[in-house]
């Protein structure tokens, strides 16, 4: 039976639901039930990674390493991890305080074309031990030859696995197939798969993943992340054990977590509502749905609008000031229609 890890980045993804403002407490239950419940890895802080923190991305309740130290606290067998992306967070301001505070696991960060900005986090981390997975976001934005091309170079680095970015929640099944085989077929480093849930393919399109040769599934407890949410923990453990599959989880102690912990302190339930279903058919990143939202109020104009031009336009994560651009345009439009 082949076993396949769960990650957990409920404390990460999740911190775009929570606007980056997870409390001490927040952090310190869920670490400890996550380790009792035997969660391999668990990844923490701001939304957006290490040193993301910022008025303009959206600014954290607590430090990087004060998220990291309380989740330390409580973790025993439980491996600690983060993410950075290169521009926002460096190796000596971010990345060593958090592996030196006990993260085991990094996870290094770009566009799904810009690989070549991973190379010296992927390298330091690799270089000192630690596991260095590169991960390729908005994955749907390149073909399967094009993200081998990169995987390749992050494996090059040092990488000792690529993960996908479904990050816009855009693909469908037969995609996730398509380019996990490809990754998987061309390199010599495990493949993992990242979903969102904007078309509500995130279940199918990790299963698809698994199926396709993935060792590895990033998830987020009942959905909870960015936009429309990710794929569910509890659900896609389920799904995989009934699917033949072992994850050394156990579904219904997720379940306990998911209904005693997290339904508490989410701001509001994860659903497709009009705005995410818009940004997953325009393949825009699902962290932009509440800047659009707060345009499309500020300015007039509906944020499905917003969205859509967005993605005409291939607009992605990093790119946030081209939504207030777009509210305005799309308000003076309108405006010279009704004339």
């Amino acid at each position: 039976m082949k076993e396949i890890l769960i990650i957990d980045s409920t404390l990460r993804d999740g911190s775009h639901a929570m606007r980056h403002h997870f409390t001490a407490e927040n952090v310190r239950s869920y670490a400890a039930a996550a380790e009792s419940a035997g969660v391999k890895v668990l990844v923490v802080g701001h939304g957006n990674g290490l040193g993301a923190s910022s008025l303009q991305i959206g600014k954290s309740l607590l430090s990087d390493m004060e998220y990291v130290s309380i989740a330390m606290k409580e973790l025993k067998n439980t491996k600690l991890g983060v993410l950075t992306v290169p521009g926002f967070g460096t190796v000596k301001d971010d990345l060593e305080p958090a592996i030196k505070a006990g993260a085991e696991v990094v996870f290094v960060t770009c566009h799904c074309t810009e690989a070549d900005t991973t190379q010296k986090h992927i390298e330091y981390v690799s270089s000192i031990g630690k596991e260095a997975i590169g991960v390729l976001m908005m994955t749907h934005m390149l073909s399967p030859e094009g993200l081998l091309e990169q995987a390749q170079k992050m494996q090059g680095y040092g990488a000792s696995g690529i993960l996908l970015m479904d990050s816009a929640g855009a693909s469908l099944p037969h995609d996730v197939t398509a380019k996990v085989s490809a990754l998987k077929k061309g390199l010599n480093v495990k493949v993992g798969f990242h979903a969102h849930n904007n078309l509500g393919m995130a279940v199918a399109n990790a299963l698809a993943a698994v199926e396709a040769g993935a060792a590895f599934i990033d998830t987020t407890m009942r959905g909870y992340g960015a936009g429309a949410g990710n794929c569910p923990m509890e659900i896609i453990t389920a799904v995989l054990h009934k699917s033949g599959y072992a994850t050394g989880m156990d579904e219904f102690a997720l379940m306990g977590i998911s209904d005693g912990i997290v339904a508490k302190f989410m701001k509001k339930p994860i659903e497709i509502d009009g705005v995410r279903l818009a940004s997953g058919l325009a393949g825009v990143f699902s962290g932009f749905c509440p800047i659009a939202e707060r345009a499309g109020a500020r300015f007039g104009v509906d944020p499905k609008e917003i969205l859509m031009e967005l993605g005409r336009r291939k607009i992605v994560a990093g790119q946030e000031d081209y939504i207030t651009e777009v509210a305005i345009e799309l308000a003076k439009r309108k405006k010279e229609t009704k004339k």
